[in-house]
């Protein structure tokens, strides 16, 4: 009678003890940034998603960082060559997601030397447009890449965190470093991590 009991309470525990991730609540479309939140574009932005997991082709500078469990997406696009991105990952608990945080921010930092050696011939430079004081904190990269026979590219990165959600929010358009608004963005990034926690 007691051995059957205790098979009950063990089979009843199994069942009902969901996984951490099983149980996290899935990331809502409330947490996710919308067109009007982007940098200001003459010609407006369009927007999909959010959409669970990652985009079809990897994230420049976060091929490797990026993880597709917990993930969700919005893609941002123009009338011309300006484009973005805000990527939400659900991590399983508090150090999981400064964990990732910090690895996005290095891969940020690291970006351009990497292309760089993947791309010789070609100019890149980067810069540290510094810390966002939101939720648990974000920070702002630059990337400025030229391959020899292309066009010049630049690109800002936002990560950040709030608990146990980590977003990168990714803003690019042909043109070089002075080209890119860092004010709008700060105020991308500051709105982003605002919505983070929703």
């Amino acid at each position: 009678m007691v051995a059957g009991s205790l098979t009950a309470v063990c089979l009843l525990a199994v069942a009902s003890a969901p996984t951490a991730r099983a149980a996290a609540e899935p990331v809502g479309d409330e947490a996710f940034l919308d067109g009007g939140e982007m940098p200001p574009h003459p010609d407006g932005w369009y927007a999909y998603g959010p959409v669970e997991g990652l985009p079809e082709y990897p994230v420049f500078c976060f091929e490797d960082e990026l993880p597709a469990e917990g993930a969700s997406h919005t893609s941002f696009w123009t009338e011309l060559d300006t484009n973005g991105l805000q990527v939400i990952v659900e991590t399983d608990d508090e150090d999981e997601a400064a964990e990732l945080a910090t690895a996005l921010e290095a891969a940020a930092a690291d970006c351009a030397a990497d292309w760089l050696r993947e791309n010789p011939g070609s100019t890149a430079a980067w810069d540290d447009y510094g810390s966002i004081v939101a939720a648990d904190g974000g920070h702002i990269y630059g990337v400025h890449t030229a391959p020899p026979q292309g066009g010049h590219g630049v690109r800002l990165f936002g990560v950040g965190r709030d608990g146990t959600r980590v977003t990168l929010v990714d803003w690019g358009q042909m043109g070089d470093l002075e080209d890119a608004p860092i004010g709008d963005f700060s105020t991308t990034l500051a709105a982003a991590l605002g919505k983070l926690g929703a």
